[in-house]
């Protein structure tokens, strides 16, 4: 019987293009080393300044169209769809004619690349203008209320992605319908029920609006991004998470282990499972490849060859 894969969804496709290629072709071409039931599915991200990306905020550089288009034949041309994540909360109909977040969708458009989304009135709007993308509902929307989850489970989504409050609440997730669409945030380093995680998405929101629109009006003049920073942001609000790596992640309650995706989540029907780290350090990136993807018996071996590879594209310096 053809062993069940654990879809992962992988973060960056930016900043970290190069990093996250050289790890896929270490998939590709040592298999051996990766746990059996792997497939790494897709890679997440937005390319900056786009107005419409959500989560994390991603600025500081501007991608042309070039560089554009030779990141998505990159992954494109190895199969691998990119999604972007368009899951800014505070789109209004105002934004959606947003040039820049339109070209990237136009670009795109090849029936292979996917779109995260919260906002219901970009969401209508990505249907209607660009009905090629395969959408997926983001956790963004922080839906807890099991019932409003079947409600969301039943719409027109390729991929759901559950809020991590409800990772092993297997009481709850055994009830879902359509467990083959729904997708788990296995390593998030928040607390446990955040209380401030909603407005932090908010507040990203609104960063990610201000920067894009002083790029489109003031782009030759540097942006002050510490009036908008996420650390400012999350002093304002005064998060409580105090780690950000897989550490820290194993401590967490609603942390999900790979041998429990293998032993639990699989056979319970789960497909999809999302390591977050956009904007977090290439070693945080290493660290949870490692830990997710591995065998553990490989990691050693595997750690040292990807940390070569990786030197040897001048990504790092080692020696």
């Amino acid at each position: 019987m053809e062993q069940k894969k654990a879809k992962f969804h992988l973060p960056g496709f930016t900043v970290n293009a190069k990093f996250n290629l050289v790890f896929f072709n270490m998939y590709r071409n040592m298999r051996e080393f990766f746990r059996d039931e792997v497939e790494i599915a897709s890679f997440y991200d937005a390319f900056s300044p786009a107005m419409w990306n959500g989560g994390r905020t991603i600025g500081g550089y501007t991608c042309d169209e070039a560089n554009m288009r030779n990141i998505m034949a990159a992954f494109n041309n190895l199969g691998v769809p990119l999604r972007f994540t368009f899951t800014n909360p505070m789109i209004t109909e105002e934004h959606l004619q947003d040039e820049f977040c339109n070209k990237i969708l136009r670009l795109a458009n090849n029936g292979l690349n996917e779109v995260i989304v919260t906002s219901p009135v970009l969401e209508a709007y990505i249907r209607e203008k660009y009905p090629n993308y395969m959408i997926t509902s983001s956790t963004c929307k922080r839906i807890t209320d099991p019932a409003v989850l079947r409600e969301e489970l039943e719409r027109d989504y390729h991929v759901v992605v559950l809020d991590y409050d409800l990772n092993n609440q297997f009481d709850i997730l055994e009830q879902l319908p359509h467990k083959d669409k729904c997708e788990l945030l296995i390593n998030s380093c928040c607390v446990p029920k955040c209380p401030f995680r909603s407005e932090e998405y908010r507040l990203v929101g609104l960063q990610q609006i201000a920067y894009s629109e002083h790029m489109r009006l003031h782009p030759n003049e540097p942006f002050n991004m510490s009036d908008y920073s996420v650390d400012t942001v999350k002093k304002n609000i005064k998060c409580p998470s105090n780690g950000n790596n897989i550490f820290d992640s194993k401590k967490r309650s609603h942390h999900i282990s790979p041998e429990a995706i293998c032993e639990k989540y699989l056979p319970m029907g789960f497909r999809h499972f999302k390591i977050e780290g956009r904007t977090a350090s290439r070693l945080f990136l290493l660290e949870n490849y490692m830990y997710y993807l591995i065998k553990p018996e490989c990691r050693d071996e595997a750690r040292f060859l990807f940390l070569h590879n990786l030197e040897r594209n001048g990504l790092i310096q080692i020696g």
